[in-house]
């Protein structure tokens, strides 16, 4: 089975799904404007990401993304446990309205952005099959050192490893170049070698740490990019594998995530045997989780299915853009000017402005709308573009803001990355994506283009003239960690071979 990696989809067969599932919701009781505001939205943002060229371009991604675990996942979970999609929701008819508003200007900021990026990509230079088995090399030991520093010396707020820490993406880029090497090298037969795996290894182990899902994922996440650009086919065995994977982030990765963040501790070494503790009894942990769920404060919950749906309550973004859609109908917005003014004055790094201002975001709408109590300060609540530039400017902040953004933000990164299957500087943008398409709100949108594009940037410079010296320094010019699958015979061989067919050799 080769991995998918889709240019396109087909819109004659989505209009008839979208049709189909449209007729399920109003059967099972959606409001049949509700239900034609969702099969508008399947379609536009199958047209934007056609237009976008799919994931080829990271611009197709950040469509991909957002629409399907913003808005699609909740949709579809929501029709399998046969509940109108509509329901348990304050403002449904608005909330609809909003989603489809914004992937109408996301349609419109793609087609303005393709028109806008420049033809070739500014780095499609930067790297190339003979130097990238060492800058592979080269981003995993720097990686690795960034990691070790960071874990002895203090990097809080202001502090220069705190800068640094906003463009490192070395550990993810040495997976990704290290799969996209072994894949070419080997000529699709293998697709992971040595510092693959121990930069994924660390990766997770310090995702494990931090109780971070999103640092336990993005290994597999990085992996899986990765080799679905270069459509890798994997055997059956390793498909078998890849859903057990699947399973185990599911089932307990997340449990322990969520669980062990009440436990986490201010030291490294308290922090170890917590996680130690917790890995040696997974099914303690996800029990112990389920059942701190269950006993969640109603009052303090945004449900969007009326029962507890485990991980699925969080691979949507219905319920909270609603419960802030509906707050913003009856308190009025909080307006554009001041949030994007303090999200683009916070590009000055903060060891360089350490009073610079901050806006609240997820954390000041929650206790706006009554998700947290407002002694909470620290907790962040998740919303998608649509909740946020809703709140901000209700259907100006949608119509006008959002698209402005995005083009600058498609743009910009259509003109440096280019086609992602050709050089891979689009991976880590789409790797970015992942999460912030369907949870980072509007100022991660301003974040992306000042930090993201400097973090490629940087990683770009550093990968095409430092990392493939430090790569050879470490393995030397001619050692190799993935080795070609052609196999040339021996001298001998090709002599007796040759005597064998009646030729004298000389």
């Amino acid at each position: 089975m080769r991995l998918p990696f889709p240019e396109r989809i087909p819109l004659v067969p989505t209009f008839f799904l979208a049709g189909a599932f449209c007729i399920i919701q109003i059967y099972q009781g959606t409001n049949s404007i509700f239900s034609l505001c969702c099969f508008a939205f399947i379609l536009v943002a199958t047209i934007a990401f056609n237009i976008a060229g799919g994931f080829t371009r990271s611009t197709g991604s950040y469509v991909f993304f957002y629409s399907v675990l913003a808005v699609l996942v909740g949709l579809f979970w929501k029709a399998v446990l046969g509940e109108p999609a509509d329901s348990n929701l304050s403002a449904p008819l608005t909330t609809a309205a909003a989603y489809l508003c914004t992937i109408c200007s996301m349609l419109v900021a793609v087609f303005i952005s393709k028109k806008l990026a420049t033809k070739r990509a500014l780095l499609a230079d930067f790297v190339t099959d003979q130097n990238m088995q060492s800058a592979t090399v080269g981003c995993m030991v720097t990686g690795l050192i960034i990691v070790v520093v960071q874990s002895i010396f203090p990097s809080g707020p202001g502090s220069v490893l705190s800068a640094l820490s906003q463009v490192d993406r070395f550990l993810p880029l040495a997976i990704m170049l290290g799969v996209i090497h072994s894949i070419r090298r080997s000529g699709g037969t293998r697709s992971i070698n040595l510092p693959v795996i121990i930069s994924g290894a660390t990766l997770f182990v310090r995702g494990a740490l931090g109780f971070s899902k999103q640092g336990m994922i993005i290994p597999f996440l990085c992996w899986l990019i990765a080799a679905a650009s270069q459509r890798y086919k994997m055997a059956r065995i390793q498909v078998a594998g890849g859903f057990l994977v699947i399973y185990f982030l599911f089932q307990y990765v997340v449990p322990y995530s969520q669980y062990g963040r009440t436990y986490r501790a201010e030291t490294l070494s308290d922090n170890v045997e917590v996680a130690i503790g917790f890995f040696s009894n997974l099914d303690y942990v996800r029990s112990q989780y389920l059942e701190s769920e269950l006993e969640e404060d109603d009052e303090l919950r945004v449900g969007y299915f009326t029962t507890h749906q485990g991980f699925m309550d969080r691979l949507q973004m219905i319920g909270p853009d609603d419960t802030l859609i509906a707050y913003t109908e009856q308190n009025g917005p909080a307006g554009l000017i001041v949030p994007l003014s303090i999200y683009i004055e916070n590009f000055v790094p903060h060891f360089i402005w350490p009073d610079k201002p901050t806006w609240g975001g997820g954390n000041l709408y929650a206790r706006e709308v009554g998700i947290l109590p407002d002694s909470d300060e620290t907790t962040g609540i998740s919303f998608s573009p649509t909740g946020e530039a809703f709140r901000l400017g209700t259907w100006t902040g949608l119509l006008i803001a959002a698209p402005l953004l995005w083009i600058t933000m498609f743009t910009l990164f259509d003109s440096l990355c280019g086609d992602v299957r050709k050089s891979p500087w689009g991976l880590i943008v789409i790797v970015v994506y992942s999460h912030f398409a369907p949870e980072g709100g509007i100022g991660t949108i301003v974040y992306s283009i000042g930090y993201v594009t400097a973090a490629v940037l940087f990683a770009a410079c550093l990968v095409t003239y430092l990392m493939p010296i430090v790569g050879e320094f470490v393995i030397g010019p001619n050692q190799k960690f993935v080795r070609s699958s052609s196999r040339i015979r021996s001298r001998q061989n090709r002599l007796r071979s040759a005597s064998s067919s009646g030729m004298t050799p000389l």
